[in-house]
């Protein structure tokens, strides 16, 4: 028999009634045939996708008391832990992101007589897609595992329970600042991309495809345009609100211990990367008709 973690509603007070994991297994009669394991499996996947998003609307309204002292606080730290220790990898794949692109598009264009127009397509493909994207894969794959790591070690150590039974909203006190810090982060890391990215194509076309500094930099702004940019960092907030949601819901459904935990981290990298995939394409195909 399947044996999976049990939700149940908790009267909140003020709060209101909100769901939780509790402790208790969930014993599941196995399939009778393929047919009814593939449903089960897209319902169960369904309630997942309800319950992360019911836990998103709760941290949200819960961001009326991100101005709080403790609040402010583990805003801040959660900032410093998600978007500054992780300057060092972002630089590194940003500026070989960039060099990446400007050669491999500086290839092609040569045989034109084109490469001059490196840096058009090297700041074009970053600020619309490369730059969030890339930004959005490496948060989930540092910063998200490590919160899907910590809440599911809250989870099997009963400290969530613990919290729950002092009256204090785990949501509200682990999750909202999260998704604050992070949501507010990942636009600035996202710049930050975009100027590395296009850094390493100016090093690139300087060294390799005999492009000049000067021409590259006045071919960066012949194309691109300002809608290129918000459209990228609203892609960045959005990935965010995404890592975070599916970290700390991952994380609250931890079970069985340490192997949990890791089956918690495991499928947030994989559910957060599938899930930027797919939301860039469609938020893309929106603004670009």
């Amino acid at each position: 028999m399947e044996k999976r973690g049990r939700w149940c509603r908790v009267p909140r007070g003020y709060f209101g009634s909100r769901t939780i994991l509790t402790r208790e297994p969930e014993f599941l009669e196995p399939p009778v045939n393929a047919w009814a394991r593939i449903g089960r499996a897209l319902l169960l996947g369904l309630r997942d996708i309800g319950r992360a998003l019911r836990m998103l609307g709760e941290a949200t309204s819960n961001t009326v008391f991100v101005f709080s002292r403790q609040n402010r606080y583990e805003v801040v730290h959660q900032m410093f832990l998600g978007g500054i220790k992780s300057l060092g990898v972002i630089t590194i794949v940003a500026l070989f992101t960039g060099m990446i692109l400007a050669l491999q598009t500086g290839l092609e264009l040569r045989r034109f007589g084109q490469e001059v127009n490196i840096g058009t397509a090297v700041t074009v493909v970053l600020l619309r897609e490369m730059g969030p994207f890339m930004t959005g894969l490496i948060i989930a794959a540092s910063f998200g595992s490590a919160i899907a790591a910590q809440m599911g070690t809250m989870v099997v150590a009963e400290e969530i329970a613990a919290l729950e039974i002092m009256s204090i909203n785990p949501v509200r006190f682990l999750v909202m600042p999260r998704l604050v810090a992070l949501a507010l982060i990942m636009p600035f890391l996202t710049i930050y991309t975009n100027a590395i990215g296009i850094l390493g194509g100016a090093i690139v076309g300087y060294t390799q495809l005999g492009v000049t500094f000067t021409a590259y930099f006045e071919n960066c702004t012949r194309f691109a345009e300002t809608k290129d940019l918000f459209v990228g960092l609203f892609k960045a907030f959005i990935f965010g609100v995404i890592i975070v949601t599916v970290a700390c819901h991952q994380g609250f459904g931890a079970s069985e211990g340490a192997v949990g935990v890791g089956r918690a981290t495991r499928r947030t990298v994989i559910i957060s990367f599938l899930t930027i995939l797919t939301m860039g394409y469609f938020i893309t195909r929106v603004f670009y008709k």
